[in-house]
């Protein structure tokens, strides 16, 4: 094991490309926090003490900054920014655009990127990230926890809309190309769901900028199967891009102080899920009994309109008031960066696994990050 907190961790991502060092937390609406916090970094949050952070939640939850509770089928967001306007992005009608400070960031970097490298573009849709408490959207299972991000396409001039399925005729390959990449490389991100088709372009157009394809198939899982790509296939996702950042602080810090905001009554304990593969036979009054529920709940929580559901289909189980799991401390894994920059792309600054990571790459490269207690060799 190799020694270093936290603290240190993200200072050497900050300082070779990362997180912010010392950005002071926005505040619930995008305010920032008063004079005697604004000099807080994410490392001394997360350095302090469990009585230190109790007093915190007691007297001041805000200056947490924002906190992702809970896993993506069944999570809350507190303290959450919405999502602020900018003339590189456009929000999509109805959406609900509350995100945690690190959600926003990375949003920024990874748009920012496509508009470094290509003057002119033109503004991306973003679509859905968390209601304003989180918990379910009725358009989704996840987006609970301020962590996933719906990314619209870009499209060729006049061909692109909010939804629209993309093609090889209307999809703005290279500009998709730099968002992938940028997501990939710039941010810590968990996983991208997009369908196999739009992969199988974005694969292609990269392959012929002269990307290194041990890389990509490291990248995109339908090309060789690799169980920890990061892009896989989702249905219904050829119309925009699914995002799920991790979010170290957030995440971490929620971990810690869930106890503590249900204990003082800042919180009310999301609903949690549980996956339930229907047997033959098996009607919701069944699962609403065996699972202490009602039949209502369940239709409400998986959309269903009417009380029919189908054997072999797995359905979402709520179980309002539980409390949290016990969860570990979040394993962040060393980002897939790629070993070179093709040419066309090499007018911006992108990070190497040597600029990440020093000269011993190899060795650092088999190591994960563990927020919230040291660096562990895997």
């Amino acid at each position: 094991m190799i020694g270093f907190i936290i603290g240190i961790g993200l200072a050497l991502r900050a300082l070779l490309g990362g997180l912010p060092a010392a950005e002071p937390f926005p505040g619930p609406g995008g305010g920032i926090q008063p004079p005697s916090l604004a000099r807080e970094s994410p490392a001394d949050l997360l350095d302090l003490s469990d009585e230190e952070l109790f007093k915190r939640v007691e007297s001041d939850p805000a200056s947490l900054g924002s906190l992702s509770i809970g896993q993506p089928g069944g999570a809350i967001v507190v303290n959450p920014i919405p999502l602020p306007s900018d003339r590189r992005w456009e929000i999509a009608p109805q959406a609900q655009t509350w995100a945690t400070s690190e959600t926003i960031e990375a949003i920024a970097a990874v748009v920012g990127k496509v508009h470094e490298i290509y003057s002119g573009t033109q503004p991306i849709f973003i679509g859905d990230i968390s209601d304003l408490d989180g918990g379910r959207l009725k358009r989704h299972i996840s987006h609970q926890g301020g962590r996933d991000v719906d990314f619209g396409f870009y499209y060729k001039a006049g061909q692109g809309a909010w939804y629209r399925p993309g093609t090889a005729a209307t999809l703005d390959l290279p500009r998709n190309w730099v968002l992938l990449r940028a997501i990939v490389t710039q941010t810590d991100v968990e996983t991208v769901f997009l369908d196999v088709r739009i992969q199988r372009l974005l694969y292609g157009y990269a392959l012929s900028l002269g990307e290194d394809k041990a890389w990509l198939d490291r990248v995109f899982q339908f090309s060789r199967g690799y169980a920890k790509a990061i892009v896989c296939h989702a249905v219904n996702h050829r119309t925009h891009y699914h995002v799920r950042f991790f979010n170290p602080v957030a995440q971490e810090l929620g971990r810690r102080v869930y106890p503590m905001l249900v204990q003082l009554k800042r919180i009310q304990p999301p609903v949690y899920s549980v996956p339930h593969k229907v047997r033959e036979g098996e009607t919701l009054g069944h699962l609403a009994r065996r699972y202490g529920t009602s039949v209502r709940a369940i239709q409400q929580y998986n959309g269903l309109a009417s009380t029919q559901i189908r054997a072999g289909r797995t359905y979402r189980i709520p179980l309002k008031g539980v409390a949290a799991p016990p969860l570990k401390p979040l394993i962040l894994p060393a980002r897939q960066l790629p070993p070179t920059t093709p040419e066309a792309l090499s007018a911006a600054a992108w990070p190497t696994p040597r600029s990440m990571y020093g000269d011993k790459v190899l060795e650092l490269a088999r190591i994960s990050v563990i927020v919230g207690t040291a660096f562990r060799r895997v």
